[in-house]
């Protein structure tokens, strides 16, 4: 992405947004090459920001077809356009992200996320994840890591009225404003499997109760070979039961899981327009920053619940 300025058309475009975060910084999003995969309400919400900012390319991916329940949160598709097209959510939402900005590629890739290696991933800069099991948000991230380019890694899940979105710059280096000089920063972050590894005994009381709630779901679609949001009411029980497991195990007290809130994130299935568009709306902020290397990003969760209307940041990690 180095050495190349930008067109006379995407100065024009882009003219507003060069003003606020400069011409490089919009240089480096032009270059960029954006994955995503699992088009929920969330990430629809940021494919459109991350599209009307303009990035180079954007790679849609997720094979299902389209249900009552898909159009609920995702305004990409219109009720009359899917009837009888046979086309898939990705495919559909590609043709309607084309027409939101014409300097930027829009593109769909099939398949089973689980199954794209090293050679696929390589193409990318940011690659996002959504809709997809513990075993292949660790899977996926690993497969980033090893490349020998530094790839942004991000998972985000909605469920209910809560959010949560895990960030992966790995080894990062980013420029922010001290007084009247800029100055160089380092940061430094874990894998997904490392920073869900993490021993919960070591963190402050006041840690998010979403990220514990979060993991026992996790473990128990898991156990179950289910994906995000397949849990119903009667998964309950089991659901109480791996909390419990997990709590001994991590020596900390029940309390900090309520029951109430693991009732709300299984039988909240569909996901809440407003707070799509707050956890899209940061999730395409934290990409730019992840692009530009201007502006501290956040390490390395997000968590937000509309019930009291708070976003919390959480840096879970060894060191």
């Amino acid at each position: 992405m180095e050495g190349e300025e930008l067109t006379e058309q995407e100065t024009a475009l882009y003219d507003r947004q060069i003003r606020v975060w400069g011409a490089d910084a919009q240089r480096r999003l032009s270059k960029a090459n954006v994955f995503v995969s699992g088009l929920k309400g969330t990430v629809v919400e940021f494919c459109k920001n991350i599209v009307l900012a303009g990035v180079g390319s954007l790679t849609l991916n997720d094979d299902r077809p389209v249900t009552e329940e898909a159009l609920s949160a995702n305004f990409l598709i219109s009720p009359d356009e899917y009837v009888n097209s046979g086309k898939s959510i990705s495919e559909l939402c590609c043709d309607s992200l084309v027409d939101f900005n014409p300097m930027v590629r829009v593109s769909v890739v099939k398949g089973d996320l689980a199954t794209f290696g090293t050679d696929f991933f390589e193409k990318f800069d940011v690659v996002v994840i959504s809709c997809c099991s513990y075993s292949t948000k660790k899977s996926t991230n690993e497969t980033c890591r090893k490349l020998s380019k530094q790839i942004a890694f991000y998972t985000v899940d909605c469920r209910d009225s809560c959010g949560e979105i895990f960030v992966d710059l790995q080894k990062f280096i980013y420029s922010k404003k001290k007084q009247d000089e800029t100055i160089e920063c380092k940061l430094e972050y874990p894998s997904f499997e490392e920073a869900t590894q993490v021993s919960w005994k070591s963190f402050p009381r006041r840690t998010s109760k979403l990220y514990f709630a979060m993991r026992v779901l996790e473990k128990f679609e898991e156990s179950k070979g289910y994906l995000p949001g397949e849990s119903s009411a009667e998964d309950l029980p089991d659901i109480l039961k791996i909390r419990k497991e997990m709590c001994q195990a991590q020596s900390i007290d029940e309390a900090q899981i309520p029951e109430s809130l693991l009732q709300r994130l299984v039988l909240g299935s569909r996901e809440f327009p407003p707070v799509c568009a707050i956890l899209g709306g940061i999730l395409g902020q934290e990409v730019i920053k992840g692009i530009s290397a201007k502006g501290e990003p956040l390490k390395n969760f997000f968590f937000f619940d509309a019930m009291d209307g708070k976003g919390v940041i959480e840096d879970i990690s060894n060191s």
